[in-house]
């Protein structure tokens, strides 16, 4: 499998070129086109395996219910993926790892990877952000995507981000919701609300907008139908 992702950052599209009998998993709605002779099934978990409790937490998390798989013929062939939102992708591979991911930026992955989902508790719903992340572990490539630039920050220590710029982390960091002023009062006039305090060694994967900001810009001009 050899990913070629273009037009980045601000309307990047992964190229995904299959070897023979080669095997994709993408999120649902995100193929734009593919070679003719690509076979595709649509369900709500593995492919041969779906799972109507897998589908509905793939939706709590912000995914779509339904995920595809694309398998090419003898002679290989090709997908192109984009993301709902205007942003950039990254290309990961794991070998027998993890990687934790932000809800809503999971775009597509090889069979090797299994997706797990991680309830965070009342820590992730006092966020405001998602009640799930995505755990990607096992072996193979995986492409993620942002609303905005990708950036990775390198954590040694501690490092603070915003909930809404988190796309990914590696499982080596942990993590608590809490303020980023001195007081409650103090972090919402400032506009920041709640951060994610890392702890540890790892690298954070962060986008340079976040869509839940932007949505609630955009709202108040929206005409009503």
């Amino acid at each position: 499998m050899e990913i070629d992702i273009q037009m980045r950052p601000g309307s990047s599209v992964a190229k995904v070129q299959l070897g023979p009998n080669e095997q994709l998993t993408a999120e649902g709605g995100a193929m734009i086109a593919m070679s003719n002779d690509i076979e595709m099934q649509t369900t709500t978990y593995k492919k041969n395996g779906g799972g109507i409790m897998k589908g509905l937490k793939r939706m709590l998390s912000g995914e779509n219910f339904f995920i595809n798989h694309y398998t090419a013929s003898g002679n290989g062939g090709e997908v192109y993926l984009a993301s709902a939102l205007h942003g950039d992708m990254i290309s990961r591979t794991l070998e027998n790892e993890s990687l934790i991911v932000q809800a809503g930026s999971y775009l597509a992955s090889g069979p090797g990877i299994e997706i797990d989902f991680n309830w965070q508790g009342m820590k992730s719903l006092f966020s405001g952000e998602s009640l799930f992340w995505l755990n990607l572990n096992g072996t193979g490539k995986v492409i993620i995507n942002s609303y905005g630039m990708i950036y990775p920050i390198e954590v040694d220590g501690e490092y603070i981000v915003d909930t809404g710029h988190i796309v990914a982390f590696e499982p080596s960091l942990k993590f608590n919701i809490s303020k980023v002023g001195e007081s409650w009062l103090s972090s919402f006039l400032g506009g920041e609300g709640f951060v994610c305090r890392f702890k540890g060694k790892g690298t954070v994967w962060c986008q340079s907008h976040n869509p839940n900001s932007f949505g609630s810009s955009l709202g108040p001009s929206l005409k009503p139908r």
